[in-house]
């Protein structure tokens, strides 16, 4: 179990009321989340601030300290990943810690995969020997990010959304027949800092549209502090609606979606 955050906009964004200041952030979630859990094993958050991807991990909660709040403070992006980690596979540490990166991408991952330690060698089968060396942590999380690029790596032509839904399919299928009797969690975000694509499934997850600029009744202002040249388009997705003054929609169960070029949710059911 864990909690995250996503934002992908047409100009940049802050973000700082979504991860700190709103009535249900992001860092009040890894306090007590509505289910009641504390989400505190560690949180992270990445942007792309000059088109580069810039990453802060820590092992300890967002909730303690400054130092998620001084985070969320600086981020003014076009596109964001933000989670926090409630440890399920793999122990407490900066190498188990989401988001994980390579290259441009990032990726963040909230559910388990029942039956990991066997389902671990049908990923590392298909996985190319780049991302296998790679592999820093012992998350079942991690293992999903590695195997999803070396599908793409392999086969960029099929696009990103056909082949993490193609891979999503296949780790579901590995779950299933190794343990059947298991419920599968399995929302996950990946994005280059571009394209960013994601699931759903057996995990709570909602998202937002913003089709204008709105003044946040969080800190009275909008959350773009320049003169946008071009009508403003967004979408955020979360675990858990983040405001309780607008109207999240719940991502249907069984998806892969994507973020379209106008800034619309585009999904498809999975095969499971």
């Amino acid at each position: 179990m864990c909690r995250l955050y996503a934002m992908r906009a047409n100009e940049p964004t802050r973000v700082e009321c979504g991860l700190v200041r709103a009535q249900n952030a992001l860092m009040a979630q890894s306090q007590g989340d509505m289910e009641g859990l504390m989400h505190g094993h560690g949180w992270g958050v990445a942007d792309y601030p000059d088109g580069v991807p810039v990453i802060e991990k820590q092992t300890w909660a967002a909730f303690e300290g400054e130092h998620f709040t001084k985070a969320a403070a600086r981020v003014y992006a076009h596109t964001v990943v933000a989670h926090v980690r409630r440890a399920t596979v793999g122990r407490v540490s900066v190498e188990n810690t989401h988001p994980f990166h390579h290259g441009r991408w990032i990726f963040a991952h909230n559910g388990t995969l029942p039956g990991f330690e066997e389902v671990r060698f049908k990923l590392l089968e298909h996985m190319d020997p780049l991302h296998r060396s790679e592999i820093d942590g012992e998350t079942d999380s991690e293992h999903i990010f590695r195997y999803l690029l070396s599908l793409f790596l392999r086969h960029p032509e099929h696009g990103l959304f056909d082949t993490v839904r193609r891979g999503l399919d296949h780790i579901v299928a590995w779950c299933n027949e190794i343990a059947p009797e298991k419920k599968i969690g399995l929302n996950i975000v990946l994005t280059d800092g571009e394209s960013l694509v994601g699931s759903r499934l057996n995990r709570s997850l909602y998202h937002l549209r913003r089709d204008h600029l709105h003044v946040c009744t969080i800190c009275g202002k909008t959350h773009v502090h320049h003169d946008p040249k071009q009508a403003y388009r967004a979408v955020e997705v979360a675990s858990e609606p983040v405001t309780f003054d607008e109207v999240w929609t719940e991502v249907p169960n069984g998806v892969v979606y994507s973020v379209s070029p106008e800034f619309k949710m585009e999904m498809q059911p999975l095969s499971a």
